[in-house]
């Protein structure tokens, strides 16, 4: 198990007071394992899994070359591209059962979608495109080609091939896929133990009578929900006032039970508090300010081998740190196989403000154009406690290290909610 002082010797230019946020999420990637522990679950308790083993298929799909629509199925040889061909239908094969006679020559097999394609017979045309005269069905002459709507053995899975990888995180297409397959249970990697509490003698609980000056705690509830999606376990250990001996209390008690905490609050540069201190004390933990906006204080570290994620305490900048920092590393400690975080390129349709090294995300609305192109537009103010503003956004604009100010008309990465909220 590598100390943060030696992944931080391994990234040249290293600066905990003005990180890059490439070198943050290279740190983090350095100090977070994959858990242990796989469970077999029926399909339906698999959406949202890590697959712990590949699936490897047992058989080909489909089993057999099939029609893929309700039609006649014939020898496509006899296509010559410049005559109409006339056919007698030798009967009628339905999905699921196999056709036992031959269809000899001059004959075709009305089939319905689905249907297995006896030997010999490997081309079919449309019920629409044909003219049936009793037993007799008459094809154009130029709309088909050999092999046209024909459903290939193995053309989605051949017998013995993978099916699907160690590593993704299971969806419902690849739920189906596996009951395709046949396959009733699947292993998935244990359920990550997230411990979560918010610090502050400013911050209450709902429900409480509100004090002169204190806010309601907001950031449990984004946070324990955007974990809740993950598919993680939370613990939920409420609000800790700025008490060593209650903040001592309240992370021993998490790293006891937990892989990971995340806490929110207390790790601001010069904060009045004894949350910082505590977790310096308890483990290995780095405090960063990392130049990205909004959420620049953040800490890293672990007590005992439990990993510890310190977010600030403003609504915002802890919904950003946790979608940009901390959800790929819980990812990775999933067992899922690291995947860039898909962005959309947008037209900005206002100016604005940037300065040129650090990160900025503000919140966004993406719309379509009257031109058919994407823009985006921002919600307003992009304070750190405008939370109204993440419920109006669809996305978070992605402004880079490096980007300067942002011209009208100028494209723009959006980060789109659909893809992680």
């Amino acid at each position: 198990m590598k100390s943060l002082d030696d992944i931080a010797l391994s990234l040249q230019g290293y600066d905990p007071q003005a990180l890059r946020m490439a070198d943050a999420n290279a740190f983090i990637a350095q100090l977070v394992q994959p858990v242990h522990g796989v469970e077999y679950l029926a399909l339906r308790q698999c959406d949202g899994r890590v697959l712990a083993e590949d699936v490897v298929s047992g058989m080909a799909v489909p089993a057999h070359d099939n029609s893929a629509m309700d039609g006649f199925a014939f020898d496509g040889a006899v296509l010559d591209g410049s005559a109409t061909l006339s056919l007698r239908v030798a009967g009628t094969a339905l999905a699921g059962q196999a056709w036992a006679r031959t269809v000899g020559p001059g004959e075709c097999l009305k089939v319905m979608t689905g249907a297995i394609l006896p030997a010999g017979l490997d081309t079919v045309v449309p019920h629409e495109m044909t003219t049936v005269a009793g037993d007799t069905v008459t094809i154009p002459a130029d709309r088909l080609r050999l092999g046209d709507n024909r459903r290939l053995r193995g053309e989605d899975l051949q017998l013995g091939g993978v099916a699907l990888l160690k590593g993704e995180r299971i969806t419902p297409a690849a739920l189906g896929l596996a009951a395709s397959l046949g396959i009733q249970t699947l292993p998935v990697v244990r359920r990550l133990k997230v411990a979560y509490l918010s610090t502050g003698n400013e911050v209450q609980a709902p429900g409480e009578t509100l004090r002169e000056g204190a806010v309601f705690d907001s950031n449990r509830y984004t946070v324990t929900s955007l974990l809740d999606r993950l598919g993680c376990d939370v613990i939920e250990l409420g609000v800790v006032r700025d008490e060593p001996v209650a903040l001592e209390a309240a992370f021993c008690s998490a790293a006891a039970q937990a892989d990971v905490i995340i806490s929110s609050g207390g790790v601001s540069v010069g904060e009045a508090d004894f949350t910082k201190g505590t977790m310096a004390q308890l483990g290995d933990v780095a405090f960063w300010r990392i130049a990205m906006r909004p959420g620049r204080p953040f800490a890293l570290g672990r007590i005992g081998s439990t990993v510890l994620f310190g977010l600030p305490g403003n609504p915002v900048a802890v919904m950003v740190t946790f979608l940009a920092l901390v959800r790929p590393a819980l990812l990775q400690m999933m067992g899922a196989t690291p995947k860039p975080l898909p962005l959309l390129q947008a037209h900005c349709q206002e100016p604005m403000r940037k300065k040129a090294g650090r990160t900025e995300y503000q919140r966004g609305i993406v719309s379509t154009g009257p031109d058919g192109r994407l823009q985006v537009r921002t919600t307003g103010n992009q304070g750190s406690g405008v939370l109204s503003s993440m419920v109006q956004a669809n996305g978070l604009i992605v402004l880079p290290h490096e980007q300067g100010h942002v011209a009208v008309g100028d494209l723009v990465d959006v980060m789109v909610f659909e893809c992680v909220l």
